[in-house]
């Protein structure tokens, strides 16, 4: 079998790449396709086309996508819903003409109304208005889903979509300004140590509540989903609404988010929280009940996974990750 992964080198493709890996040591009759952006310009139609028409891969998983903070969102709007939906559209199709039959997408919690009631179900997909820093980047995904939905409509065709909670783990950003918050307090604690600094200053009361997924547990959950059996997932899902939330079911305030890095980073200072700034959405939790009734749960606790990327974190070159 041959497996495309598009975006390899992310965080969450070099996860299914290890995985899949790990498959092939064991015994797994598989051919791992992968391309670097430079090898492959996946905004690019053509090339799409003629690498996908040349290796005719069996399986395809679009973990490609350009993706940022809250910062990147603001200030570049246009590139964040161009560059995805050409990514989305190109690889898609492409795939589809070159008779593809199982594709897997990653999608993203944004997906979902800025007021959606919590937890978050499928269904609560196009009910309300999205937050509008990330508007651009949800409805590239939205996109997406519709699709994969539409060509299976239309063409029979077998491509699911699966929408990650917050992602964390090897291989994450840790960019000062365009890192994601759990990654962004992993650098401030281990700079605080390095320091000697006596407290840390966290944006926000430390009050929202949030829901965090080790790359790992979602690897294996988007391995998972693209195996089952035509007859399982269809039991749990709909035409037009089968995408699938993966998530570890569980959230925690952000203060509880802080104390825990801590105490994995050994800051033993003082923790203080500017209220002055912005909290955001008071909760964000994934409903993955759908998940859980097709058989997968997540298996990384927080404090571990959060240990496990710190000593990824420490076995890098700090000033390489902050550049990235």
């Amino acid at each position: 079998m041959k497996i495309y992964v598009a975006g390899h080198r992310g965080m969450v493709g070099g996860a299914i790449c290890r995985q899949l890996a790990a498959r092939q040591a064991a015994g797994a009759d598989i051919t791992l396709l992968t391309r670097t952006s430079a090898e492959l310009d996946l905004t690019d139609q053509r090339a799409v086309a003629g690498f996908m028409a040349a290796e005719r891969p069996d399986r395809v998983i679009l973990a490609a996508a350009r993706v940022g903070g809250i910062v990147a969102n603001n200030s570049y709007p246009a590139q964040f819903i161009y560059e995805n939906l050409m990514i989305e559209c190109n690889v898609i199709h492409q795939a589809y003409a070159a008779g593809v039959t199982k594709l897997l997408q990653l999608g993203s919690s944004c997906i979902y109304p800025k007021l959606a009631d919590q937890p978050m179900a499928e269904d609560a997909l196009l009910t309300g208005t999205l937050e509008p820093t990330n508007e651009p980047y949800a409805i590239a995904k939205i996109a997406g889903i519709k699709l994969c939905e539409s060509y299976n409509r239309q063409y029979g065709t077998d491509y699911r979509s699966v929408m990650p909670t917050n992602l964390y783990g090897p291989g994450d950003n840790f960019h000062p300004e365009n890192s994601h918050v759990l990654p962004a307090l992993i650098l401030r604690f281990h700079q605080a140590v390095q320091d000697g600094a006596d407290e840390v200053v966290i944006w926000g009361s430390g009050k929202p509540m949030r829901e965090f997924l080790h790359v790992d547990d979602m690897a294996a959950a988007s391995l998972f989903v693209m195996d089952l059996d035509d007859e399982t997932y269809q039991r749990e899902t709909r035409p037009m609404l089968s995408h699938i939330n993966v998530g570890s079911g569980s959230d925690v305030t952000i203060r509880e988010l802080a104390e825990t890095v801590a105490r994995v980073t050994g800051f033993a200072g003082r923790l203080v929280f500017d209220a002055t700034k912005p909290d955001g959405a008071p909760r964000k939790l994934m409903d993955v009940s759908r998940l859980a009734r097709l058989g997968w749960r997540a298996g990384i606790g927080l404090q571990q996974g959060i240990a496990d990327t710190y000593a990824w974190f420490l076995a890098q070159d700090p000033e390489a990750l902050r550049a990235k």
